[in-house]
Protein backbone atom coordinates (compact mmCIF):
# COMPACT_ATOMS: atom_id res chain seq x y z
CA UNK A 1 0.00 0.00 0.00
CA UNK A 2 1.33 3.42 -0.92
CA UNK A 3 -0.54 5.83 1.33
CA UNK A 4 -2.17 5.49 4.74
CA UNK A 5 -5.65 6.95 4.48
CA UNK A 6 -9.08 5.36 4.36
CA UNK A 7 -8.54 3.48 1.09
CA UNK A 8 -5.21 2.03 2.21
CA UNK A 9 -6.49 1.05 5.65
CA UNK A 10 -9.59 -0.66 4.25
CA UNK A 11 -7.37 -2.56 1.84
CA UNK A 12 -4.79 -3.45 4.49
CA UNK A 13 -7.46 -4.80 6.84
CA UNK A 14 -9.06 -6.97 4.16
CA UNK A 15 -5.71 -8.29 2.90
CA UNK A 16 -4.50 -9.03 6.44
CA UNK A 17 -7.72 -10.86 7.28
CA UNK A 18 -7.23 -12.96 4.14
CA UNK A 19 -3.78 -14.00 5.34
CA UNK A 20 -1.58 -11.80 3.13
CA UNK A 21 1.53 -9.97 4.30
CA UNK A 22 1.00 -6.23 4.06
CA UNK A 23 3.40 -3.29 4.02
CA UNK A 24 2.07 0.28 4.14
CA UNK A 25 4.27 3.18 3.04
CA UNK A 26 3.53 6.70 4.32
CA UNK A 27 5.73 9.79 4.20
CA UNK A 28 3.52 11.86 6.51
CA UNK A 29 0.92 11.15 9.17
CA UNK A 30 -1.21 8.02 9.30
CA UNK A 31 -4.90 8.50 8.63
CA UNK A 32 -5.00 10.50 5.42
CA UNK A 33 -7.20 13.51 4.76
CA UNK A 34 -10.41 12.62 6.59
CA UNK A 35 -9.20 12.31 10.16
CA UNK A 36 -6.33 14.79 9.95
CA UNK A 37 -7.42 17.77 7.84
CA UNK A 38 -10.83 16.88 6.42
CA UNK A 39 -14.01 15.28 7.75
CA UNK A 40 -13.20 15.11 11.46
CA UNK A 41 -11.69 18.54 12.15
CA UNK A 42 -14.07 20.39 9.84
CA UNK A 43 -17.21 18.81 11.29
CA UNK A 44 -16.00 19.41 14.85
CA UNK A 45 -15.61 23.12 14.13
CA UNK A 46 -18.78 23.32 12.05
CA UNK A 47 -20.76 22.03 15.02
CA UNK A 48 -19.15 24.63 17.27
CA UNK A 49 -20.14 27.32 14.79
CA UNK A 50 -23.74 26.07 14.71
CA UNK A 51 -23.93 26.19 18.52
CA UNK A 52 -22.55 29.74 18.59
CA UNK A 53 -25.02 30.90 15.93
CA UNK A 54 -28.03 29.19 17.54
CA UNK A 55 -27.23 30.76 20.90
CA UNK A 56 -27.61 34.21 19.41
CA UNK A 57 -30.28 33.60 16.76
CA UNK A 58 -32.82 31.05 17.99
CA UNK A 59 -36.48 31.56 16.91
CA UNK A 60 -38.30 30.84 20.18
CA UNK A 61 -40.05 33.41 22.37
CA UNK A 62 -39.32 33.51 26.08
CA UNK A 63 -35.86 31.98 25.91
CA UNK A 64 -32.98 34.21 26.90
CA UNK A 65 -29.75 33.00 25.34
CA UNK A 66 -26.72 34.87 24.11
CA UNK A 67 -23.50 34.31 22.20
CA UNK A 68 -20.39 36.07 23.41
CA UNK A 69 -16.89 36.47 21.96
CA UNK A 70 -15.37 33.36 20.44
CA UNK A 71 -12.08 31.96 21.73
CA UNK A 72 -11.12 30.32 18.47
CA UNK A 73 -7.73 29.19 19.79
CA UNK A 74 -9.51 27.13 22.47
CA UNK A 75 -11.88 25.63 19.90
CA UNK A 76 -8.99 24.67 17.61
CA UNK A 77 -7.06 23.13 20.51
CA UNK A 78 -10.10 21.03 21.41
CA UNK A 79 -10.45 20.02 17.75
CA UNK A 80 -6.79 18.96 17.67
CA UNK A 81 -7.27 16.79 20.76
CA UNK A 82 -10.20 15.05 19.06
CA UNK A 83 -8.20 14.50 15.88
CA UNK A 84 -5.30 12.98 17.83
CA UNK A 85 -7.63 10.64 19.73
CA UNK A 86 -9.50 9.45 16.63
CA UNK A 87 -6.30 9.02 14.62
CA UNK A 88 -4.96 6.81 17.36
CA UNK A 89 -8.15 4.79 17.83
CA UNK A 90 -9.24 4.44 14.19
CA UNK A 91 -5.88 4.16 12.47
CA UNK A 92 -2.70 3.81 14.54
CA UNK A 93 -4.09 1.16 16.90
CA UNK A 94 -5.30 -0.91 13.95
CA UNK A 95 -1.75 -1.33 12.69
CA UNK A 96 -0.85 -3.04 15.95
CA UNK A 97 -4.09 -5.02 16.06
CA UNK A 98 -3.69 -6.44 12.56
CA UNK A 99 0.09 -6.59 12.57
CA UNK A 100 1.05 -5.17 9.21
CA UNK A 101 4.27 -3.25 8.59
CA UNK A 102 4.45 0.53 8.25
CA UNK A 103 7.41 1.94 6.34
CA UNK A 104 8.02 5.65 6.76
CA UNK A 105 9.26 7.71 3.83
CA UNK A 106 8.51 8.73 0.26
CA UNK A 107 7.72 5.84 -2.06
CA UNK A 108 8.92 5.77 -5.65
CA UNK A 109 8.50 3.00 -8.18
CA UNK A 110 11.81 1.90 -9.65
CA UNK A 111 10.27 -0.80 -11.79
CA UNK A 112 6.94 -2.47 -12.60
CA UNK A 113 7.06 -4.53 -9.39
CA UNK A 114 9.44 -2.70 -7.06
CA UNK A 115 9.25 0.31 -4.76
CA UNK A 116 12.08 2.35 -3.31
CA UNK A 117 11.57 4.02 0.09
CA UNK A 118 14.81 5.68 1.04
CA UNK A 119 17.35 2.88 1.28
CA UNK A 120 14.64 0.22 1.43
CA UNK A 121 13.47 -1.75 -1.61
CA UNK A 122 10.05 -3.42 -1.53
CA UNK A 123 8.82 -6.02 -4.00
CA UNK A 124 5.32 -7.44 -4.03
CA UNK A 125 2.89 -9.45 -6.08
CA UNK A 126 0.38 -6.60 -5.97
CA UNK A 127 0.55 -2.90 -5.14
CA UNK A 128 -2.14 -0.40 -4.25
CA UNK A 129 -1.63 3.31 -4.90
CA UNK A 130 -3.80 5.23 -2.43
CA UNK A 131 -1.97 8.51 -1.93
CA UNK A 132 -5.06 10.75 -1.92
CA UNK A 133 -5.28 14.34 -3.10
CA UNK A 134 -4.38 17.80 -1.81
CA UNK A 135 -5.96 21.25 -2.11
CA UNK A 136 -4.70 23.22 -5.08
CA UNK A 137 -4.46 26.96 -5.72
CA UNK A 138 -5.95 28.16 -9.03
CA UNK A 139 -3.57 30.10 -11.30
CA UNK A 140 -4.76 33.55 -10.27
CA UNK A 141 -2.00 36.21 -10.33
CA UNK A 142 -0.89 37.06 -6.80
CA UNK A 143 -3.19 34.60 -5.02
CA UNK A 144 -0.54 32.46 -3.36
CA UNK A 145 1.76 35.44 -2.73
CA UNK A 146 -1.04 37.24 -0.87
CA UNK A 147 -1.18 34.43 1.69
CA UNK A 148 -4.43 32.78 0.64
CA UNK A 149 -5.31 29.71 2.69
CA UNK A 150 -6.41 26.25 1.62
CA UNK A 151 -8.93 24.34 3.71
CA UNK A 152 -6.07 22.97 5.80
CA UNK A 153 -4.88 26.45 6.76
CA UNK A 154 -8.43 27.66 7.40
CA UNK A 155 -9.01 24.88 9.94
CA UNK A 156 -5.89 26.00 11.82
CA UNK A 157 -6.81 29.69 12.17
CA UNK A 158 -6.89 30.76 15.82
CA UNK A 159 -8.52 34.16 15.26
CA UNK A 160 -11.81 34.87 13.52
CA UNK A 161 -11.14 37.15 10.53
CA UNK A 162 -13.31 40.27 10.37
CA UNK A 163 -13.73 39.89 6.60
CA UNK A 164 -13.35 36.61 4.77
CA UNK A 165 -13.57 35.82 1.06
CA UNK A 166 -14.14 32.19 0.10
CA UNK A 167 -13.19 31.19 -3.45
CA UNK A 168 -15.27 28.20 -4.45
CA UNK A 169 -18.85 27.57 -3.31
CA UNK A 170 -19.17 23.81 -3.43
CA UNK A 171 -19.02 21.51 -0.39
CA UNK A 172 -15.72 22.58 1.20
CA UNK A 173 -16.12 26.29 0.52
CA UNK A 174 -19.72 26.40 1.73
CA UNK A 175 -18.93 24.53 4.92
CA UNK A 176 -15.90 26.60 5.86
CA UNK A 177 -17.52 29.88 4.84
CA UNK A 178 -20.62 29.28 6.94
CA UNK A 179 -18.46 28.15 9.86
CA UNK A 180 -16.70 31.52 9.96
CA UNK A 181 -19.97 33.31 9.25
CA UNK A 182 -21.47 31.67 12.34
CA UNK A 183 -18.48 32.81 14.40
CA UNK A 184 -19.02 36.43 13.39
CA UNK A 185 -16.97 37.00 10.23
CA UNK A 186 -18.25 39.01 7.27
CA UNK A 187 -18.15 36.36 4.54
CA UNK A 188 -18.26 36.69 0.76
CA UNK A 189 -18.59 33.57 -1.39
CA UNK A 190 -17.15 33.82 -4.91
CA UNK A 191 -17.63 31.20 -7.61
CA UNK A 192 -17.29 31.12 -11.40
CA UNK A 193 -20.35 28.87 -11.68
CA UNK A 194 -23.77 30.47 -12.18
CA UNK A 195 -24.96 29.11 -8.82
CA UNK A 196 -23.50 27.81 -5.59
CA UNK A 197 -23.48 24.03 -4.96
CA UNK A 198 -23.53 23.68 -8.75
CA UNK A 199 -23.74 19.87 -8.76
CA UNK A 200 -26.93 19.83 -6.70
CA UNK A 201 -30.48 20.48 -7.86
CA UNK A 202 -31.11 24.17 -8.73
CA UNK A 203 -33.85 24.33 -6.08
CA UNK A 204 -31.39 23.12 -3.45
CA UNK A 205 -28.72 25.63 -4.53
CA UNK A 206 -31.26 28.43 -4.28
CA UNK A 207 -32.35 27.32 -0.80
CA UNK A 208 -28.77 27.23 0.49
CA UNK A 209 -28.01 30.62 -1.03
CA UNK A 210 -31.11 32.01 0.66
CA UNK A 211 -29.97 30.75 4.05
CA UNK A 212 -26.47 32.19 3.65
CA UNK A 213 -27.77 35.58 2.56
CA UNK A 214 -30.27 35.63 5.45
CA UNK A 215 -27.34 35.03 7.83
CA UNK A 216 -25.48 38.00 6.40
CA UNK A 217 -23.24 36.48 3.73
CA UNK A 218 -22.66 37.92 0.27
CA UNK A 219 -22.97 35.37 -2.53
CA UNK A 220 -21.28 36.30 -5.81
CA UNK A 221 -21.71 33.75 -8.61
CA UNK A 222 -20.63 33.91 -12.27
CA UNK A 223 -17.63 35.75 -10.90
CA UNK A 224 -14.01 35.40 -11.95
CA UNK A 225 -11.07 36.48 -9.82
CA UNK A 226 -8.65 38.40 -12.04
CA UNK A 227 -5.86 39.30 -9.62
CA UNK A 228 -5.04 39.33 -5.91
CA UNK A 229 -2.58 41.39 -3.93
CA UNK A 230 -1.79 42.17 -0.31
CA UNK A 231 -1.86 45.87 0.54
CA UNK A 232 -1.76 47.61 3.89
CA UNK A 233 -2.36 44.52 5.98
CA UNK A 234 -5.34 43.34 3.97
CA UNK A 235 -5.95 41.32 0.82
CA UNK A 236 -7.41 42.99 -2.25
CA UNK A 237 -9.17 40.95 -4.93
CA UNK A 238 -10.09 42.25 -8.36
CA UNK A 239 -13.14 40.36 -9.63
CA UNK A 240 -15.35 40.41 -12.70
CA UNK A 241 -19.06 39.57 -12.55
CA UNK A 242 -20.69 39.51 -15.98
CA UNK A 243 -18.42 42.28 -17.25
CA UNK A 244 -18.67 44.38 -14.11
CA UNK A 245 -15.31 44.78 -12.39
CA UNK A 246 -15.06 45.55 -8.71
CA UNK A 247 -12.77 45.21 -5.74
CA UNK A 248 -13.18 43.00 -2.68
CA UNK A 249 -11.23 43.50 0.54
CA UNK A 250 -10.51 40.73 3.02
CA UNK A 251 -8.42 39.89 6.05
CA UNK A 252 -8.24 36.26 4.92
CA UNK A 253 -8.96 34.42 1.69
CA UNK A 254 -9.82 30.73 1.71
CA UNK A 255 -9.41 28.79 -1.54
CA UNK A 256 -11.74 25.82 -2.03
CA UNK A 257 -11.72 25.41 -5.79
CA UNK A 258 -10.49 21.85 -6.10
CA UNK A 259 -7.97 19.17 -5.23
CA UNK A 260 -5.12 17.57 -7.16
CA UNK A 261 -4.21 13.85 -6.93
CA UNK A 262 -0.94 13.19 -5.09
CA UNK A 263 1.06 11.44 -7.79
CA UNK A 264 4.12 13.66 -8.23
CA UNK A 265 7.39 11.86 -7.59
CA UNK A 266 5.86 8.37 -7.38
CA UNK A 267 7.67 7.11 -10.48
CA UNK A 268 4.43 5.88 -12.00
CA UNK A 269 5.82 6.26 -15.51
CA UNK A 270 8.64 3.88 -14.60
CA UNK A 271 6.06 1.39 -13.36
CA UNK A 272 4.02 1.71 -16.55
CA UNK A 273 1.05 3.32 -14.79
CA UNK A 274 -0.96 5.80 -16.84
CA UNK A 275 -2.16 9.10 -15.36
CA UNK A 276 -4.54 11.62 -16.88
CA UNK A 277 -3.90 15.32 -17.53
CA UNK A 278 -4.73 16.20 -13.90
CA UNK A 279 -2.28 13.61 -12.60
CA UNK A 280 -4.95 11.16 -11.45
CA UNK A 281 -4.18 7.46 -11.77
CA UNK A 282 -6.25 5.98 -14.59
CA UNK A 283 -8.14 2.87 -13.48
CA UNK A 284 -10.75 0.65 -15.05
CA UNK A 285 -14.05 -0.23 -13.37
CA UNK A 286 -12.23 -2.92 -11.35
CA UNK A 287 -9.64 -0.38 -10.12
CA UNK A 288 -6.83 -1.87 -12.20
CA UNK A 289 -4.20 0.45 -13.65
CA UNK A 290 -2.35 -0.04 -16.91
CA UNK A 291 0.12 -2.21 -14.95
CA UNK A 292 -1.68 -5.48 -14.02
CA UNK A 293 0.26 -5.67 -10.73
CA UNK A 294 -0.83 -2.23 -9.59
CA UNK A 295 -4.29 -1.12 -8.47
CA UNK A 296 -5.39 2.29 -7.23
CA UNK A 297 -8.16 3.55 -4.92
CA UNK A 298 -9.45 6.70 -3.29
CA UNK A 299 -8.98 10.35 -4.21
CA UNK A 300 -5.83 9.63 -6.24
CA UNK A 301 -8.05 8.12 -8.94
CA UNK A 302 -9.95 11.37 -9.43
CA UNK A 303 -13.32 9.80 -8.61
CA UNK A 304 -15.94 10.95 -6.08
CA UNK A 305 -14.00 12.38 -3.13
CA UNK A 306 -15.86 10.92 -0.17
CA UNK A 307 -14.22 8.96 2.63
CA UNK A 308 -16.73 6.12 2.28
CA UNK A 309 -15.96 5.84 -1.44
CA UNK A 310 -12.24 5.56 -0.64
CA UNK A 311 -12.87 2.80 1.91
CA UNK A 312 -15.17 0.98 -0.52
CA UNK A 313 -12.61 1.18 -3.31
CA UNK A 314 -9.75 0.03 -1.06
CA UNK A 315 -11.61 -3.10 -0.04
CA UNK A 316 -12.79 -3.74 -3.61
CA UNK A 317 -9.24 -3.40 -4.94
CA UNK A 318 -8.12 -6.22 -2.62
CA UNK A 319 -11.11 -8.33 -3.63
CA UNK A 320 -10.06 -8.00 -7.26
CA UNK A 321 -6.28 -7.98 -6.90
CA UNK A 322 -5.91 -10.87 -4.44
CA UNK A 323 -9.19 -12.70 -3.94
CA UNK A 324 -10.33 -13.21 -7.53
CA UNK A 325 -13.59 -11.28 -7.24
CA UNK A 326 -13.43 -9.67 -10.68
CA UNK A 327 -16.08 -7.19 -9.53
CA UNK A 328 -16.78 -3.78 -11.00
CA UNK A 329 -17.25 -0.76 -8.76
CA UNK A 330 -20.90 0.18 -8.41
CA UNK A 331 -21.80 3.77 -7.51
CA UNK A 332 -25.55 3.45 -8.09
CA UNK A 333 -27.35 5.58 -5.56
CA UNK A 334 -24.12 7.04 -4.22
CA UNK A 335 -25.01 9.39 -1.34
CA UNK A 336 -23.54 12.86 -1.00
CA UNK A 337 -23.68 15.42 1.79
CA UNK A 338 -22.69 19.05 2.30
CA UNK A 339 -22.55 19.78 6.03
CA UNK A 340 -23.93 23.27 5.96
CA UNK A 341 -26.75 24.21 8.33
CA UNK A 342 -29.24 23.08 7.15
CA UNK A 343 -27.41 20.20 5.53
CA UNK A 344 -27.63 19.24 1.88
CA UNK A 345 -28.02 15.55 1.13
CA UNK A 346 -28.79 13.56 -1.97
CA UNK A 347 -28.46 10.16 -3.59
CA UNK A 348 -28.66 8.94 -7.15
CA UNK A 349 -29.06 11.04 -10.27
CA UNK A 350 -30.09 14.67 -10.33
CA UNK A 351 -32.81 15.66 -12.77
CA UNK A 352 -30.21 17.04 -15.20
CA UNK A 353 -28.10 13.87 -15.02
CA UNK A 354 -31.11 11.66 -15.58
CA UNK A 355 -32.28 13.63 -18.60
CA UNK A 356 -28.76 13.67 -20.02
CA UNK A 357 -28.71 9.88 -19.67
CA UNK A 358 -31.94 9.66 -21.65
CA UNK A 359 -34.15 8.74 -18.70
CA UNK A 360 -37.70 10.11 -18.84
CA UNK A 361 -38.38 11.49 -15.38
CA UNK A 362 -40.99 13.31 -13.37
CA UNK A 363 -40.13 15.47 -10.38
CA UNK A 364 -41.76 16.74 -7.22
CA UNK A 365 -40.55 19.61 -5.06
CA UNK A 366 -41.71 20.24 -1.49
CA UNK A 367 -40.77 23.33 0.48
CA UNK A 368 -40.18 22.68 4.16
CA UNK A 369 -42.67 25.37 5.12
CA UNK A 370 -45.29 22.75 4.18
CA UNK A 371 -43.86 20.17 6.62
CA UNK A 372 -45.40 20.22 10.13
CA UNK A 373 -42.21 19.10 11.88
CA UNK A 374 -40.24 21.92 10.24
CA UNK A 375 -42.93 24.39 11.35
CA UNK A 376 -42.75 23.02 14.90
CA UNK A 377 -38.98 23.47 14.88
CA UNK A 378 -39.36 26.96 13.40
CA UNK A 379 -36.78 25.88 10.83
CA UNK A 380 -38.48 26.00 7.45
CA UNK A 381 -35.52 26.98 5.27
CA UNK A 382 -35.14 24.07 2.91
CA UNK A 383 -36.60 21.91 0.20
CA UNK A 384 -36.99 18.26 -0.77
CA UNK A 385 -36.85 17.22 -4.41
CA UNK A 386 -37.69 13.79 -5.73
CA UNK A 387 -36.60 12.70 -9.20
CA UNK A 388 -38.37 9.54 -10.35
CA UNK A 389 -38.34 7.51 -13.53
CA UNK A 390 -41.66 8.26 -15.20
Amino acid sequence: MVGAGSAAFAAAIKASEAGYRVAMVEQGTLGGTCVNVGCVPSKALLRAGEVAWAAGHHPFSGLATSSGPVDLAALVAQKDELVDALRRAKYEDLVTAYGWTVVGGHARFVGPDELEVGAVRLRAGRFLVATGASPVMPPVPGLAEAGALTSTGALALTEVPRRLVVLGANAVGLELGQYFLHLGAEVTFVDVAPRIAPFEEPEVSAAVAGVLVSEGADVSTSTQVLAVRRAGGQIELEVDTAGHRRRLLADQVVVATGRRPNTDGLGLDVAGVEVDRRGAVVVDERLRTSNPRIFAAGDVTGGPQFVYVSAYQGALAVDNALLGADQAADYTGLPRVIFTAPQVAGAGMTEAQARQAGVEVQTAVLSLDAVPRALVNRATAGVVKLVAER
